[in-house]
């Protein structure tokens, strides 16, 4: 059986630059601490992809900290030890929408604001300017560029402007968005942001957490030992791992324009089929701006965790949301935060497209629902096919 991947948000399968360049970089033996020729090769792979990084992201390559992944980056971002302008952050502000890497990562205690979203996963600027007026010193606010689940994009910009004026840091967590979509400094405003290697193409165990001022400290790192990436993340670089995620930070930003109209047009085909054979379906976020990848829907009475298995039985990889549960169905906190059933959430799906998806995928797609919709819901009237 063909397989059709459409998973991407969660993992994006390893782009070809991203695997010829690790594999070259297996053969460098030094440790890029060491200063023998070996040690230097293998710190020239590390600031290569660097570069390749700060390039992503509009940065620069100095204020590049690579971390094991984007939950390891977001941990030693929402941390109450960093130093902006106006000193240390007193309170974290936090869309109830976010990743739960950090909304459960953060190491602000009771110091953390939960703040409500609209129907459509949109932060509620009317509460966060509400928060920043409580707010009894600088504020730091973490907001993701794209969301995961529904790929709902969020103002950042105007956002980041309200939290500057209160003398607050910006934590921009770009991981679905970078490489998707123009996701920078200049683009967002943010002080810090967050990136990863395996959602762009290339190999899971990277993450990097970029600064826009290199006059940003973090008096308490997490991870504290020989001072590597310039004391913010002790221990020895993956360099192989590091090296992939360069390459296919390189890849994916020299294709992300037409990349971007490319897959737009092919999640326009899959909804189209999607409505066409489901005309109750609900596609969530569908009345914001969001990435041209991702389709989050419900079609309701069709359970999340029987279509799932349906699908891959078919031959089709398609998620019930994060991948970060241990494989575990469970009710979206995102669907939650926006006011979304229970009903309507135990059937939650997403598509999410990327490189390797092709107008095949999209068709395979349809006859697989086509043959779900009438083998599970041919008791249903609201799911049986036009």
């Amino acid at each position: 059986m063909t397989r059709v991947y459409l998973d991407h948000n969660a993992t994006s399968p390893l782009r070809g630059p991203a695997r010829a360049k690790m594999l070259d970089s297996l053969r460098a033996a030094g440790n890029p601490s060491s200063i023998h020729a070996e040690g230097r090769a293998a710190r020239a792979l590390v600031e290569a992809a660097r570069e390749k990084i700060a390039a992503l992201v509009g940065g620069r390559a100095r204020d590049v900290v690579f971390t094991s992944g984007a939950t390891e980056a977001l941990n030693l971002a929402l941390r109450p030890h960093w130093r902006g302008p106006q000193g240390a952050p007193t309170r974290l502000l936090l869309p109830a929408a976010e990743h739960v890497a950090a909304l459960d990562g953060h190491r602000f205690g009771d110091r953390a604001e939960i703040l409500p979203v609209d129907s459509n996963g949109l932060l509620d600027l009317a509460a966060l300017d509400a928060a920043l007026a409580r707010a009894d010193g600088p504020p730091l606010l973490c907001l993701q560029a794209a969301n995961n689940e529904t790929g709902v994009l969020q103002p950042v910009t105007a956002v980041a402007e309200k939290v500057h004026a209160a003398g607050g840091l910006v934590v921009c967590d770009a991981v679905q968005a970078a490489g998707r979509v123009a996701c920078t400094f200049e683009t967002t405003g943010a002080d810090m942001l967050v990136v990863s290697s395996h959602k762009l193409g290339g190999p899971q165990g990277a993450g990097a957490l970029v600064l826009r001022d290199a006059a940003l400290r973090c008096d308490r790192p997490l991870i504290r030992g020989g001072g590597q990436e310039r004391g913010f993340r002790a221990g020895t670089e993956n360099v192989a791992a590091i090296a992939g995620f360069g390459a296919a930070a390189e890849d994916a930003l020299a294709h992300r324009g037409e990349e971007a109209g490319r897959l737009a047009a092919l999640r326009d085909r899959l909804e189209a089929e999607l409505l066409r054979l489901a005309p109750a379906a609900t596609i969530f976020g569908a009345a914001a701006p969001r990435l041209p990848n991702t389709t989050a829907f419900a079609i309701p009475g069709l359970s999340a965790e029987t279509a799932l298995m349906a699908f891959d039985l078919a031959g089709l990889a398609l998620s019930s949301g994060s991948a970060c549960s241990s494989g575990k169905v469970k009710r979206s906190h995102v669907l939650a935060a926006m006011g979304v059933s229970d009903d309507l959430t135990r059937s939650a799906l997403r598509a999410s497209l990327g490189w390797t998806s092709t107008d095949a995928d999209v068709a395979a797609f349809s006859v697989a629902l086509g043959d779900i919709l009438a083998r599970i819901g041919r008791k249903s009237a609201v799911l049986r096919p036009k």
